[in-house]
């Protein structure tokens, strides 16, 4: 047996001795497999031997016949062929495009079990990555049903007809999807009747391989209920071909609809986004309150997609703040203001920083829209604006972060400790790098003594946290 071991070892090209007791899996080898944790992506972690085997769609408890796919040194990725024994979470999708579609992850578990695994997700980065003590005062949820606020969908012509939907996992193969169960009901009829209007008017959707075809994606934003929406198409090209007919289309069949704009992008990338927009139809913007302040929020602007849940992370997140009268909140990649605005109270001095110009004018508007008299906006970088704002002297009390999936880097950490503040609020889309940077602020003489996991994006891997740290 374990000459045979040992051939199959020196075939792969792997050490014979790492493999001497253990059995070997190949591709599209199925075996029995009892489902035990769950990853921060969402798949379903089991042991087959000496293999950790990773298995999308799987719920702790499971046992099922687990269809190999990949086979790597020490661990396997396969999927679940046939579910034995179901877990006590498990329930039937109701998405129809659930295991074709790369957005959702948890549609087969329960929702009070998908928001368990997400509170432990956080708490064992915090532990694991950040060597900390702190674990999360629990985890804030409302429904995870029809909650976003924006949707991209990518188009491409597939068999003679235009398709609109999501990337199939790993993939740039779009899955159609008519209403997903995330969005409001009128995204998808809004989707549906642009490219009825595309396809009566022949004009092409993007080709991706030959960077031909006009229309790449249909951006979809509102506001709270869908009373106003913003439709924005990004297109290979400077305009769309009769467009006074398309506006009068769109607006007349979808009164809601109060912005279309034109997005150019024409460069061969998977940004979906250009640097240029235009204007055809309304304002630039639409219209939302949060918490009771008013925000306009532009094609361009970072706006949270969980409207009532993003009022739960912000009074979590005002609470940690506890500002006083007359006292300074830096806010870093602030967007279109919406966290300093709901956090600064009438005195509080607000001083925000965001990369992208069009999001700072939306800020600025905002900030006078709510009557915050002390309030300035920087375009820059957190790392420049936190250098420029240090050589002010500015001296704030309270700095609130929320920055991209990839956290704060080392520069903007030092600089945001340079600010002496005597607390700083951390939000956060990604537990990982937050644990990483909750470290490095312990090295910069900040403490964390408080977090709380909010779940924002209902059914998807993604789960966001509000975290305090203390000066020490």
């Amino acid at each position: 047996m374990q000459d045979n071991i040992r051939d199959k070892s020196a075939e792969r090209g792997c050490p014979s001795a790492d493999f001497l007791g253990k059995e070997m899996l190949e591709k599209n080898q199925k075996v029995p497999l009892k489902i035990e944790a769950i990853t921060s992506e969402g798949s379903g972690v089991g042991r087959y031997d000496d293999f950790v085997i990773f298995t999308p769609m799987t719920c702790p408890g499971d046992e099922i016949t687990a269809h190999i796919l990949k086979v790597k040194k020490s661990y396997a990725f396969a999927k679940a062929e046939r579910i034995i024994v179901p877990g006590e979470a498990r329930i039937e999708p109701d998405c129809a495009v659930y295991a074709q579609c790369g957005g959702c992850a948890f549609r087969h578990m329960r929702y009070d079990a998908e928001l368990e695994q997400k509170r432990a997700m956080v708490d064992d980065a915090l532990a694991r990555i950040g060597a900390l003590a702190l674990q999360t005062e629990g985890i804030l949820a409302l429904s995870p049903a029809r909650y976003r606020n924006k949707a991209q969908y990518p188009l491409r012509a597939q068999q003679g007809q235009i398709t609109a939907g999501f990337f199939a996992k790993h993939s740039h193969r779009v899955v159609s999807c008519k209403d997903c169960l995330l969005e409001p009901e009128i995204f998808g009829a809004i989707t549906q009747a642009v490219i009825y209007f595309l396809q009566q008017h022949r004009i092409a959707a993007y080709n991706e391989q030959a960077h031909e075809g006009l229309v790449r994606h249909i951006f979809l934003r509102c506001t709270r209920a869908a009373e106003q929406i913003s439709l924005c198409l990004v297109l290979n090209g400077s305009s769309l071909p009769h467009r006074e007919a398309f506006v009068r289309f769109m607006s007349s069949t979808f009164p809601a609809i109060k912005s279309i704009v034109f997005n150019t992008n024409t460069a061969k990338t998977n940004v979906i986004l250009g640097d240029t927009y235009r204007t055809v139809y309304g304002e630039e913007f639409i219209e939302d309150t949060l918490l009771e302040k008013r925000f306009r929020i532009s094609a361009a602007s970072f706006y949270q997609v969980n409207h009532d849940m993003c009022e739960q992370l912000y009074l979590k997140a005002k609470e940690y703040a506890a500002l006083q009268p007359g006292e300074t909140l830096v806010d870093l990649y602030c967007g279109a203001g919406t966290v300093g605005i709901c956090l600064a109270q009438a005195q509080t001095r607000l001083i925000g920083v965001e990369i992208v110009p069009e999001a700072v004018e939306n800020a600025k508007a905002n900030a006078a829209r709510n009557h915050l008299q002390n309030a300035r906006f920087l375009c820059a970088d957190a790392a420049e604006a936190t250098a420029v704002l240090k050589k002010e002297g500015i001296k704030a009390d309270c700095v609130v972060v929320d920055p991209p999936r990839k956290g704060c880097d080392a520069q903007t950490i030092h600089n945001i400790a340079a600010f002496e503040a005597s607390r700083i609020v951390y939000i956060s889309c990604n537990p990982a790098t937050l644990a990483r940077d909750l470290k490095a602020f312990e090295s910069e003489g900040y403490q964390a003594v408080r977090a709380c996991a909010a779940d924002l994006f209902p059914r998807t891997a993604h789960v966001e946290t509000v975290c305090l740290l203390s000066r020490q």
